[in-house]
């Protein structure tokens, strides 16, 4: 990921305090909502950091706000420049919304540029991948969602419902659980936390099987940081390698493990 600091494109000083949100659900995806105009080079320069700083002119000046309302923004280059940074709560997303979610605006509009370029998807992915490393949840939603508003436009928002993938990302194919006997067959997948982030059934099943077991885990169907944790304290629990991967054999010890009666020697330790 190509970072423009708040020092390199010429961020004011905030006026205010701003408020710190340390971890938060996910992230909202916006757009600038007005005319844009695509840039005259191919590579980031003045024209996207000239754009930035008028955005944060607007958001002091304009609507009084501390500063820029985002965390992070995304030109059509995929470059991505540092708004109110990570672990700050945002003032873009609505009024009584902005604990929920951080804010990550792409500097596409509504007249102009209105179609995201392959470059500016990745970067979105990019500043999505980085907020989720310091403490932003599985969650991608759209400005709209949860706040009446155009934004972030249709064709970001249908890239939005989608899944928000890289443009070159191979399609994902189902995967089936079979269940046989009451276990559930390891599907051949190794499940780990990677980006973009793991899910489906076969996630859903592990976590479903490791809640029934006691463990606390989210059964959402997506292989997170939680669900890395849980995996190697279930694998330190049961005497497996410490991988925080889910490999056939942590599956399998999923159904098939049982905890020593009293007087039996435990041959997993």
């Amino acid at each position: 990921m190509k970072l423009v600091t708040r020092a390199q494109w010429g961020a004011r000083p905030a006026k205010r305090g701003l408020t710190a949100l340390p971890s938060a659900r996910g992230v909202k995806v916006h757009y600038v909502g007005s005319r844009v105009n695509p840039s005259p080079t191919k590579t980031c320069g003045a024209h996207c950091r000239d754009m930035v700083r008028g955005i944060q002119n607007h958001h002091m000046d304009g609507n009084g706000w501390s500063t820029i309302a985002y965390n992070l923004l995304v030109c059509e280059h995929g470059t991505v420049f540092e708004g109110r940074g990570k672990g700050i709560m945002s003032a873009a997303n609505g009024e009584g919304l902005n604990g929920g979610h951080y804010a990550v605006c792409a500097l596409i509009g509504d007249k102009g540029l209105v179609e995201p370029t392959d470059e500016l998807l990745n970067g979105l992915v990019d500043a999505i991948g980085y907020l989720r490393n310091h403490g932003a949840g599985r969650e991608v939603k759209g400005h709209r969602d949860g706040y009446a508003t155009s934004c972030p436009g249709d064709r970001l928002y249908r890239w939005v419902k989608a899944g928000a993938r890289r443009p070159d990302a191979p399609e994902e194919k189902p995967i089936e659980v079979v269940i046989k006997n009451g276990i559930a067959v390891w599907p051949g997948r190794v499940l780990e936390l990677v980006d973009p982030m793991m899910r489906g059934e076969d996630v859903r099943a592990w976590q479903a099987r490791l809640a029934r077991r006691g463990w606390k885990v989210d059964v959402d169907g997506w292989y997170g940081s939680q669900s890395r944790s849980v995996c190697r304290s279930w694998q330190r629990a049961v005497g497996l390698p410490v991988t925080g991967r889910v490999d056939e054999a942590t599956w399998d010890s999923a159904w098939s493990w049982r905890p020593p009666t009293p007087g039996e020697v435990d041959e997993t330790n």
